[in-house]
């Protein structure tokens, strides 16, 4: 006599880290014709949601960088992280562009949102998103040699299967608080590349508070571009190996 098969239960994949489900790639668009990669974040203020990334994903005069769309990726199952579709968001109605940008007494701020239609959303879609209960209001809170990390997909890469991004470890590389020669952006030491534009950049909250539990991260700031000097001899030296990161408190005028 046989003894019946055995039931197993299926394996299903462990709930990953929320700063992951909270940082989609950005795919631009002109019509049906792909662009550029770049990075992204959610960003809730009351009960509206905004997509986050660098003024230069969205408009780009200098490069002569015009989409008119960009696509995420957005979760439905968050253990089967395969689950997931394609959404649209258009940059332009009725001629005018749809994306909020700032600038202040030191100059334009490269970080632009695009508010999200929750009604709109693919049904079952998961987000995860920081809200002002994350941003840093307390600058002496963030030590000199605090561990950031960057989550975004540098020249595109990620996790293509699972759409997920990468992180990289960085560093403060100028007095956090302090505008950098007068502009709204601080300095990091990381490794990026093209593509990592809009990245959030985050720092692990040990004790978060209840608002901030279902996204244990404090967001510091909003990665740009590499900072590099004009006279650097491409032969003989290297590159700096510093990035800008413009203030996340942008985020509370940009939204409001």
């Amino acid at each position: 006599m046989t003894s019946p098969p055995l039931q197993t239960a299926p394996i299903r994949q462990p709930t990953v880290d929320p700063l992951f489900l909270a940082t989609p790639g950005v795919s631009t668009y002109d019509g049906q014709r792909p662009l550029s990669n770049a990075s992204a974040f959610f960003f809730q203020r009351d009960q509206r949601l905004f997509l986050v990334t660098s003024r230069h994903v969205l408009h780009d005069p200098e490069s002569g960088h015009h989409p008119d769309r960009i696509q995420i990726s957005l979760h439905l199952d968050p253990q089967d992280l395969t689950r997931c579709v394609a959404y649209s968001i258009w940059l332009y109605a009725q001629g005018s562009a749809v994306w909020r940008q700032g600038s202040d007494s030191g100059g334009d701020i490269d970080v632009a949102v695009v508010e999200v239609d929750r009604d709109a959303l693919p049904k079952g879609a998961i987000i995860r998103a920081f809200t002002p209960d994350h941003l840093v209001r307390d600058f002496d809170a963030v030590a000199t040699d605090a561990t950031l990390c960057i989550a975004g997909f540098p020249l595109g890469f990620g996790d293509t299967l699972h759409q997920l991004p990468v992180l990289r470890h960085a560093a403060i590389a100028s007095p956090f608080g302090i505008r950098f020669q007068g502009r709204g952006f601080f300095l990091t030491d990381a490794r990026t590349h093209r593509g990592t534009s809009g990245a959030a950049v985050v720092m692990r909250e040990a004790a978060p508070a209840p608002a901030t539990r279902d996204l244990p991260w404090r967001l510091l700031g909003v990665h740009s571009a590499r900072m590099d000097m004009g006279n650097r001899d491409s032969l003989l030296d290297e590159s700096l190996g510093l990035n800008c990161a413009w203030y996340a408190d942008i985020l509370l005028t940009l939204t409001a």
